[in-house]
């Protein structure tokens, strides 16, 4: 990975985690926890979207959907533990 695709990485995380926080809980966890929601929200989407037959094109836009749509499921299963404890 060079650093371009590394920046791109970084900018498409925190796109989608500051974009998962403001649908989610009406704000985010600032510049890095928003890249590393919007990171690891890609990387589950990557995971559970396939498997369900959702597959979406590829490019900058269909990263940041794809990441976004993770990135909101990260952020409903840690709000669910958190009530929970």
């Amino acid at each position: 990975m060079d650093v371009t695709s590394l920046i791109v990485f970084l900018l498409v995380g925190a796109i989608a985690g500051f974009l998962a926080g403001q649908i989610v809980r009406g704000y985010g966890f600032g510049l890095v926890g928003n890249i590393v929601v919007g990171i690891v929200g890609a990387l589950l989407a990557g995971f559970i979207l396939p498997r369900v037959g959702l597959v979406i094109g590829g490019g900058i836009v269909g990263a940041i959907i794809y990441a976004l749509i993770g990135a909101i499921i990260l952020l409903v299963l840690i709000g669910l533990l958190r009530k929970a404890a």
